[in-house]
């Protein structure tokens, strides 16, 4: 890998130099080269790229990601069943607002969450987060109402999940540079872990036990994951003394940057549709109750080895190409597997595996891209700021794919088309933002 960015880009992380906006002729330029990673600081330039300390803080994201973003991998199941018990007399748009309002909040409250981070540091977000997050999930066991369940599980889980992942996806930026793909995809695998395991739990206890002891089980585990998160997760850099902490708008000045924000906003428009109604959708084709509930398990296994390995090869071939590459598998997974052979058991296996890798890999490249787009004292801000848009996405993609569902007669195929244009939208977003900045070549390094 190349060695140090231009001194020019260090100077003023938002823009490139003029050599990185044009074309490039004859020769491979690397993600750390474009994008003047940089300040004048030396503790930015000297990242430990390892050690215990730094491993410790990528557990840290990995079991506060295995809590907040855990939640958000399994929402299938969860959805599956209350729309059979607690709202089986609501409609799928309006019970699917529920799940939207949860993901918004998740990504829309770190607008405050990233420039907080910035100025004072992960601790007490990460504290306050596990408060949230533990505390709607106790609640939940007793939830019977929509209202209820729209407050405890949308807003206040929400909220909770936001001041959890977004301080810890910006701390690991802050020990890894020319590794930071790796460590960022090993610390992301920690919401495919409770992808998996909560859908195991969840069924096995609604089963034999009930909703309630589901619940609690689910914040007692991240109870655990939590305390721990609180006492691993550190940042390595000084505070930024005399930052605002309210938006900074003028970054989207940046072109590449507002076009990796609306290819984020796209990615993550599309994949709330497949993560909160496949399960569903196996339901509605016949398939056994068991087996259904599993899917969201078999789409986390799949999504481990997408996180690990896009972040691998981000680092070796850049984060912007990871990140293309994702979109058109996504893409195909949706349009040509899910939409003609999902009613069959092989194909929807392997579109669940399909789908699962390639989401996996977009969910760990997000902030590496982001990163290489703005120097590192003002990642927080940056990350989050794009996260905040993207927010809207989740707000209206799982109320819009009810509203799809429900014009076609209880199809599903109107809401994996709409998914599927949406990747392939992505994917040119994403290429877009690459050719501003090193070139139109396809395979130039960024």
């Amino acid at each position: 890998m190349p060695t140090s960015p231009d001194p020019e880009a260090q100077a003023n992380p938002q823009q490139p130099p003029e050599n990185e906006k044009r074309p490039v002729q004859n020769e491979v330029i690397s993600a750390d080269e474009s994008a003047g990673e940089a300040d004048d600081h030396p503790e930015e330039q000297d990242f430990p790229e390892g050690g215990l300390r730094a491993w410790l803080v990528v557990l840290g994201c990995w079991l506060a990601c295995f809590g907040s973003l855990g939640l958000t991998n399994s929402m299938a199941t969860i959805h599956a069943y209350v729309s059979r018990n607690q709202l089986a007399d609501h409609s799928e748009g309006s019970i699917g607002w529920i799940f939207s309002i949860y993901a918004f909040l998740s990504f829309f409250c770190g607008i405050y969450v990233g420039p907080i981070f910035d100025k004072h540091g992960p601790k007490w977000l990460i504290a306050a987060g596990g408060v949230c997050v533990v505390a709607s999930l106790m609640l939940l066991s007793i939830c019977t109402q929509y209202w209820s369940f729209m407050l405890v599980f949308g807003v206040l889980n929400g909220i909770g999940g936001a001041l959890l992942f977004t301080p810890s996806y910006a701390t690991v930026g802050h020990w890894f540079k020319q590794r930071r793909g790796l460590a960022t995809g090993i610390a992301s695998t920690g919401s495919s872990f409770g992808g998996m395991v909560y859908p195991i739990i969840l069924r096995v206890l609604f089963e034999q036990a009930g909703w309630r002891w589901g619940m609690w089980a689910l914040g007692l585990i991240n109870l655990f994951c939590c305390v721990c998160a609180f006492f691993f997760v550190r940042t390595r850099l000084s505070s930024a003394g005399g930052t605002s902490l309210h938006p900074d708008l003028k970054i989207f000045k940046d072109a590449a940057f507002s076009l990796t924000t609306m290819g984020i906003f796209l990615m993550e428009f599309a994949i709330f549709i497949p993560l909160t109604y496949v399960s569903s959708y196996a339901l509605s084709q016949g398939f056994g109750v068991s087996f259904s509930y599993q899917i969201p398990t078999i789409m986390n296994a799949a999504s481990i080895c997408g996180r690990i390995l896009s972040g691998w090869w981000g680092d070796q071939f850049g984060a912007f190409n990871s990140h293309l590459l994702a979109s058109i598998l996504c893409c195909i997974s949706c349009l040509a597997i899910w939409l003609p052979a999902g009613s069959s058991l092989a194909g929807l296996i392997l579109f669940v595996i399909m789908f699962g890798f390639g989401s996996g890999s977009h969910m760990s490249i997000n902030p590496v891209c982001i990163g290489k787009l703005c120097g590192i004292k003002n990642y927080g801000r940056y990350y989050a700021t794009s996260c905040t848009v993207a927010s809207f996405a989740g707000l209206i993609g799982v109320p819009l794919g009810g509203q799809l569902i429900s014009a076609a007669g209880g199809e599903y195929w109107s809401a994996i088309v709409f998914a599927g244009c949406l990747y392939g939208a992505c994917g040119v977003a994403m290429y877009v933002a690459k050719g501003m900045c090193v070139g139109w070549k396809p395979w130039v390094l960024f």
